[in-house]
C-alpha cells in the first residue's frame, strides 16, 4: 500500500490533466476535470462533465451536482474533500453539445485512464456509478439490464458498487414513476455512505 500523497496519484493526475489525445474531437477544447487523493474511500464515477463545470473546472458544479449532493446527503466541504472522495467521470473532459443534449462521454477516455487512477486508491470502499455509460463499464450484466433493473438491484448489482440514475433534469419523469427510488434506495445510499466514510 502507497503512503498517503506519494507521488506515484500526483503524477498521474497531472498526466490526466495534461491529456490531448481527443483535442480533435472536443469542440471546446479539452480540459480535463478529476479529483482524487489517495486517502478516498468513495469513488464516484459520472458521465462527463457539462459546459457549466468545463468553465469552473469544478467537477459537478451544476444543477446535477446538486442534485447528486442531495441524493448522497454529502456537504460540499466532504464531496470536495479529494482524501474522502474521488470524482472519477467516464470522459475527463466535455463532449460538447449534440441535438438532444451533451454527447456521450469520449469512448478512449475510460479505457486509457480508470485503471491507472483507480490503482492508486487503495482505500475505496464504495464505488457509485453515476448513469448508464459507468454502469455498462463497470457492471457485466448491464447491457442485459433497464437502468430501472440495475438501480433497483442496488449494491446487489455490484458487491461494492451502488447504480444510480443520473442526477440530470431528465431523470426527473423516471424519479417520479418509481417512487421507491426515494423511499428505499436513497436510505440504502447513504447508509452505504456512512459505513465507507466511517
Amino acid at each position: 500500500m502507497k503512503a498517503k500523497g506519494t507521488p506515484g496519484l500526483a503524477a498521474l493526475l497531472a498526466q490526466v490533466r495534461a491529456c490531448t489525445h481527443c483535442a480533435a474531437h472536443l469542440a471546446a477544447g479539452p480540459r480535463p476535470i478529476v479529483q482524487a487523493g489517495s486517502g478516498a474511500r468513495i469513488v464516484i464515477i459520472g458521465q462527463a462533465p457539462g459546459a457549466r463545470v468545463h468553465a469552473s473546472g469544478i467537477p459537478w458544479d451544476d444543477a446535477s451536482g446538486d442534485r447528486l449532493r442531495d441524493w448522497t446527503g454529502l456537504s460540499p466541504t466532504l464531496f470536495y474533500d479529494p482524501e474522502r472522495i474521488a470524482l472519477l467521470p467516464m470522459g475527463f473532459c466535455y463532449p460538447g453539445t449534440g441535438e438532444s443534449g451533451d454527447l456521450p462521454p469520449r469512448p478512449e477516455c475510460a479505457p486509457f485512464w480508470h485503471e491507472r487512477v483507480l490503482a492508486e486508491l487503495p482505500a475505496v470502499r464504495l464505488v457509485l456509478l453515476v448513469g448508464t455509460y459507468a454502469q455498462q463499464r463497470y457492471l457485466s450484466p448491464a447491457r442485459r439490464q433497464s437502468l430501472t433493473e440495475r438501480v433497483r438491484a442496488g449494491m446487489a448489482a455490484g458487491g461494492h458498487m451502488f447504480p444510480l440514475p443520473h442526477p440530470s433534469w431528465r431523470s426527473t419523469g423516471w424519479i417520479q414513476r418509481n417512487q421507491w427510488f426515494g423511499l428505499e434506495t436513497l436510505p440504502a445510499l447513504q447508509s452505504a455512505i456512512g459505513a465507507a466514510l466511517a
